[in-house]
């Protein structure tokens, strides 16, 4: 399983301390799993109606997925979904863009234009 393009989603000042570390090396539930979380874009707005329900203060980042090499791993979450984890910290370098992640109708997130 591959996807050249995979998303993170972050709140904004944990994206904002790692812009000022120069690495992101994951969230609470990243940290506590030993790995970071990623989805593809047919994951995503799950993954953000899950786990990210009603918070304005996110991002949507976009991660060359080439870059991270062999500790990106596919494993099987969410009903047996393949989905990217990276065993490591994420370098800037492999950010390919950062966007605001704004709350849409009905509480979901609008990913219109983001991916």
């Amino acid at each position: 399983m591959t996807a050249d393009t995979i998303y993170k989603i972050a709140g904004t000042q944990e994206w904002a301390a790692a812009e000022a570390a120069g690495v992101f090396a994951g969230a609470a539930v990243d940290l506590a799993d030993g790995y970071i979380h990623f989805s593809d874009a047919g994951q995503v707005a799950e993954t953000a109606a899950r786990h990210f329900a009603g918070r304005s203060d996110l991002v949507l980042v976009a991660v060359d997925a080439g870059a991270l090499g062999a500790a990106l791993k596919w494993e099987p979450s969410r009903g047996g979904a393949l989905f990217p984890h990276l065993y490591g910290i994420l370098p800037l370098s492999a950010v390919l863009r950062v966007a605001p992640l704004p709350p849409g109708a009905g509480g979901h997130h609008d990913f219109t234009g983001l991916l």
